[in-house]
């Protein structure tokens, strides 16, 4: 009676457990983005490592320290070269692109229908003192998140293992195998989609710096930085960095901004039809469509600061309703699945 009384309540809490988990997501979504962006670091910790340990044969916790130092002094170096540099030219770049949208404002209540969108699209009611509380809020929240997903990240990558075994843990211990078999294959996934994409932000960077240098628009390396920064977000991202391009451009005159269109779409052109595929022989190819619609439909439920995750999470979710509705319970032999494999 009273091991049936105990089986009765475990079932009990594993049911209200499954129940209350989306609740919790939901809720605590920010944890799940930090946790993300954690996971990221120590991937990107462990693909500056891999080369270190293969070719110097440096054991994983020095290939993983000199890794970090490696990022850092990149980052730092970056900074000191070029700080001043790019920080004149990102104040450039706001100075033209408030200037342009200032203009576009002024030619708007030029007409009938300018004015009519400019009455519905503009508030009217905000000033600085009402702004700068909520910017120096959210700064100080970024910051705050960006510290813990440094330190677990740095945790994460040194150890693993741990957090790998915790994860199997959770599972029965008959179910165990199959458990850390999808947990690979999902961070195997995870770990090739940022690969890929990080080669793709290099080159959309690179070409795209070059582009408007040529084109003769002002602050060619903060434009390509931002190009390759936004390449990160697939799709939605390259649309947004091509906003200040255009509007800087249009500062020196439309036929500059009608070049920087041309420019940033045979760019992407060239991305979508000679690099991504390319890359995404060696990668997890993921459908356009479901990538795009994932980004959206998450940026829909939790807000547009989970655009910033947005991608890797549809990742996740690909891989893992491919590895376990897919292939195992369909057995079907899917193209991720093959990769994986």
């Amino acid at each position: 009676m009273t091991t049936n009384l105990f089986d009765f309540f475990k079932r009990v809490l594993i049911v209200i457990a499954v129940a209350v988990t989306p609740v919790l997501i939901w809720y605590l979504f920010g944890v799940v983005l930090m946790a993300f962006g954690a996971i990221i670091l120590a991937m990107l910790l462990h693909l500056g490592a891999q080369p270190l340990m293969r070719w110097l044969r440096l054991p994983e916790w020095a290939a993983l320290t000199l890794s970090g130092l490696i990022i850092l002094a990149v980052i730092v170096g970056t900074a000191y070269l070029f700080g001043s540099h790019l920080s004149s030219q990102f104040q450039d770049v706001m100075a033209r692109t408030a200037s342009a949208s200032a203009g576009i404002e002024k030619s708007l209540q030029g007409t009938a229908t300018g004015r009519f969108l400019l009455q519905h699209l503009s508030s009217g009611n905000l000033s600085v003192a009402d702004v700068l509380p909520g910017v120096v809020k959210t700064g100080t929240t970024f910051i705050e998140a960006l510290i813990i997903m440094l330190i677990s990240g740095a945790y994460m990558a040194a150890q693993p293992h741990l957090y790998r075994t915790g994860f199997i843990w959770l599972f029965p211990p008959r179910q165990h195998a199959r458990a850390a078999e999808i947990f690979d294959g999902v961070g195997e996934a995870l770990r090739l989609w940022l690969l890929g994409q990080l080669i793709e932000m290099f080159v959309i960077g690179l070409l795209t710096t070059f582009a408007v240098w040529i084109i003769g628009v002002p602050s060619p390396l903060a434009l390509g930085l931002i190009a390759g920064i936004g390449e990160f977000i697939p799709y939605l991202g390259p649309l947004l960095a091509g906003i200040p391009a255009v509007l800087v451009a249009l500062t020196k005159s439309p036929e500059t901004a009608l070049w920087t269109l041309l420019a940033y779409l045979l760019i992407h052109q060239i991305e979508g039809n000679l690099v991504a595929p390319l890359i995404q022989r060696r990668m997890v190819a993921i459908p356009p469509a479901v990538m795009l619609l994932g980004i959206v439909g998450i940026t829909y439920l939790f807000g547009s600061i989970a655009i910033i995750f947005a991608a890797p999470i549809a990742v996740v979710i690909f891989a893992a309703v491919n590895l376990i509705y897919v292939r195992d319970t369909l057995h079907e032999k899917t193209e991720l699945t093959r990769r994986l494999k």
